[in-house]
């Protein structure tokens, strides 16, 4: 092989090189440009499109509200309220025998994804999100039936549950002492654009 066609290869493979590892950047910032934030806490001030928050551990951040913010109340309800094909969640914690405990129960947007999975409200935490198969009274306790694609969960539901839906709201409602939880994306520059909070009315928390 000819030294100038070594050359060219080696040309050849720097190129191919340095695209991967372009891509691969542009790859790891997209990713981190989606990266998804849960945010609890009481909101501090609202100035124009940012929401200040100091959050639960304490922390003081800074939410940019999308143009199409949506935001929504909370308000109580009852378990029995629910009606089958209801779309919810149910936070809980799995009982020493292995039955899973609601933490808390709240409605759902219908795009919410749908499943069973590890959840950060509390260490050990699950989530469960479905639709409402069945609720029924066990041992002094209510048991709610969830079902999604692929599974279902039987929820033990002690008296006292926080059990909570989502009023339409509007920007008037993020008062300061109010409590949010929202999702924000994180931006590359370190950013948080939240496009949906929900907040506390009349004394009634987001409970997730």
């Amino acid at each position: 092989m000819s030294n100038s066609h070594m050359h060219r290869e080696r040309r050849h493979v720097a190129a191919q090189l340095t695209l991967l590892f372009a891509l691969l950047t542009f790859a790891s910032a997209a990713a981190y440009a989606q990266t998804p934030m849960r945010i609890r806490g009481t909101i501090t001030a609202l100035e124009g499109d940012v929401l200040s928050v100091k959050t639960r551990d304490g922390k003081d951040v800074r939410l940019r509200l999308g143009e199409k913010v949506v935001v929504v109340a909370s308000q109580a309800m009852k378990l029995e309220d629910l009606k089958p094909g209801d779309y919810v969640g149910a936070t809980t914690q799995k009982r020493a025998d292995g039955a899973l405990v609601a933490v808390e129960v709240h409605t759902l947007s219908p795009t919410t994804k749908p499943g069973h999975m590890p959840w950060d409200l509390q260490p050990g935490s699950m989530m469960t999100n479905g639709n409402v198969g069945t609720v029924a009274q066990a041992a002094g306790d209510q048991q709610l039936k969830l079902e999604y694609q692929g599974g279902s969960q039987t929820i033990i539901v002690p008296t006292g549950t926080p059990i909570v839906t989502n009023v339409p709201a509007d920007r008037s409602a993020l008062r300061p002492g109010e409590y949010i939880f929202t999702t924000a994306q994180v931006g590359t520059d370190g950013t948080m654009t939240v496009q949906r909070v929900q907040v506390s009315r009349g004394g009634v928390k987001p409970p997730q």
